[in-house]
């Protein structure tokens, strides 16, 4: 099947919602970091708020420009910081399974806390984790690992009350990072979410969150960088636990200046193919080069999430290919199963 069929398939199916739950059984007790696992990077993207301002992490040349220019500066960042066009219920219908949540404090935005990549989102946090504790409870069987990160400008308060909300919005569904979750361990607990957070002291107080989860990105806008680089970590060896492989391009503030009628879109549609094809190519597992989760922009316009899904399968053992031919006429064939040839060196 080429990439136009799986595509067209994965549409007409309406994406993999529960493909935890179809997995065989044989994976079921393998650990999740040794599962692969589709990821969205930047998952917030989409609702990018186009009036706010730029983020006060940004490079001073950036800020300085915006203060200035925001009509010319803010549509820019916003062309260039959207990585995704699917809110997060559409992403976890995909088959999404990492939710990279970047969390910010808007500056005029009250005690609410956004996410932001760039510049910042119009939906809220709690907003977003509302919509996903409703998508878990119609889907009992899927798992959703959440990394929460960067946290900019968030107070003591603001870390304190966030965790508190996370805590008692998904309960027990809260995987403790003192387990080892394999598919079979979190359903016989009725678990379904895994809990990445930033902050050590906050995952020091808290037992239901894990440590941030390591992430590798080669910081380019070239495919192959992209993919010298993650093969170059590969060589280094994985980590024990979870970590992402990221697909994504990576622009930086010269290159949004420089090119401010183009958009990310555009530049991670050109490129999906190879990426693509060098993902189809890897293997989850505990290997050193073995992949765990891997991160994608546009998870929607692409089979990126049935390509990741399926890699999963060649965690199963071989099995010989299944004769069709009537054993009188084909005996003779070497390496047949009727044959008393192996075809097996002497």
């Amino acid at each position: 099947m080429n990439m136009e069929d799986e595509e067209r398939l994965t549409l007409q199916v309406g994406g993999n919602p529960d493909w935890m739950s179809s997995l065989p059984e044989r994976l079921l007790d393998v650990p999740l970091w040794n599962l692969a696992i589709p990821g969205s990077h930047d998952s917030m993207s989409f609702c990018l708020d186009v009036s706010s301002p730029v983020l006060r992490s940004q490079p001073c040349l950036l800020r300085v420009i915006d203060r200035l220019f925001p009509c010319w500066t803010r549509p820019c960042v916003y062309r260039w910081a959207t990585t995704q066009q699917s809110v997060l219920s559409d992403q976890c219908d995909l088959g999404i399974r990492f939710l990279d949540l970047r969390i910010a404090r808007k500056p005029a935005g009250g005690s609410k806390l956004f996410f932001a990549h760039g510049i910042y989102t119009l939906v809220t946090v709690k907003e977003a984790l509302d919509e996903l504790a409703i998508w878990l409870d119609t889907h009992p069987k899927e798992i959703v690992v959440i990394s929460c990160s960067h946290f900019e400008s968030l107070t003591d308060e603001d870390h304190f009350n966030l965790t508190e909300y996370i805590i008692t919005l998904f309960g027990k569904k809260l995987c403790s990072s003192q387990d080892i979750p394999t598919l079979r361990s979190c359903w016989s607990r009725g678990q379904q979410v895994i809990v990445s957070y930033g902050n050590q002291q906050m995952v020091l107080q808290h037992p239901e969150l894990w440590t941030g989860i390591p992430y590798w990105y080669a910081d380019s806008t070239d495919p192959k960088r992209v993919i010298a680089y993650l093969e170059d970590q590969q060589h280094r060896g994985r980590p024990a636990g979870f970590y992402v492989s990221g697909l994504n391009l990576t622009e930086d503030a010269a290159y949004v200046l420089l090119h401010p009628l183009q958009d990310m879109r555009k530049m991670t549609t050109r490129a999906l193919s190879l990426l693509l094809r060098w993902a189809g190519e890897q293997q989850p597992g505990r290997q050193a080069g073995g992949v765990n989760i891997l991160c994608c922009d546009f998870v929607d316009v692409s089979p990126f999430c049935s390509l990741v899904i399926g890699l999963n399968y060649k965690l199963l053992p071989a099995t010989p290919p299944v004769c069709r031919m009537p054993r009188a006429s084909c005996s003779h064939v070497i390496g047949c199963c009727h044959s008393e040839q192996t075809g097996e060196p002497t």
